[in-house]
């Protein structure tokens, strides 16, 4: 499933949305312009290294909101910010330009701190927007959780579109996400050597986040 549109109509043009997809956008084209080996560099000097975190907060801190315009392929990106074009017009709506784009920030960085917990000794990079939009669904799903989002859904060879309630989709998104995070720690247990993949945490963390600070930045303000 993959989401497409949502039905809620805003009241003011979400410009920090699209500023935030249009930034990286333009990030991942400068990372395809490089190297393998200029590649490895830009990421080991803007995303977030646990390792290097731990061990020297003072300078790496900054990774925390650097690493949120990274991405690791097409695949990554373009996934990111179809979720962050559906859903992140409403909160931008409802907390307004400025509080949205600290929210945003905000849940991406404690999403990556989240993630850093769980493997502080760990050397490889992590790095994506998929921690500060899981934020941005946490504030959605509290604030509309009635909604219906127009969903793609591939169903063998077919392909079609269906409302799904956004309750649903986000919930199998963030229970997906729980599930694999938990396999993620069990999986690392039995291993000795170290492993990457998802930033499972990362996913939960922001979303955690977003349902918590969504409210203190003024989600239920009244109109």
């Amino acid at each position: 499933m993959f989401p497409l549109y949502d039905e809620n109509p805003t009241r003011i043009t979400p410009y920090f949305t699209y500023g935030l997809i249009g930034m990286n956008i333009l990030v991942f084209l400068h990372e395809v312009s490089l190297s393998s080996e200029q590649l490895e560099q830009f990421f080991r000097m803007y995303a977030v290294i646990p390792r290097e975190l731990t061990t020297n907060f003072a300078e790496e801190w900054t990774t925390l909101f650097t690493s949120q315009f990274l991405h690791g392929g097409w695949w990554h990106l373009i996934s990111n910010m179809v979720f962050l074009w559906v859903f992140g017009n409403n909160i931008e709506d409802r907390l307004g330009h400025f509080k949205y784009l600290i929210f945003y920030l905000s849940c991406g960085a404690l999403a990556a701190l989240c993630q850093w917990f769980i493997a502080m000794d760990s050397t490889i990079p992590s790095l994506g927007a998929s921690g500060a939009i899981a934020g941005v669904l946490g504030a959605y799903i509290i604030r509309f959780p009635q909604s219906r989002i127009l969903t793609l859904a591939f169903l063998g060879f077919f392909v079609t579109t269906i409302r799904i309630p956004a309750m649903i989709l986000i919930g199998i998104f963030f229970i997906q996400n729980v599930i694999s995070g938990l396999a993620s720690l069990q999986a690392a247990a039995n291993m000795s050597v170290e492993t990457g993949g998802v930033a499972y945490w990362a996913h939960i963390g922001g979303f955690v986040f977003g349902v918590i600070l969504g409210p203190l930045f003024g989600l239920f303000r009244r109109d």
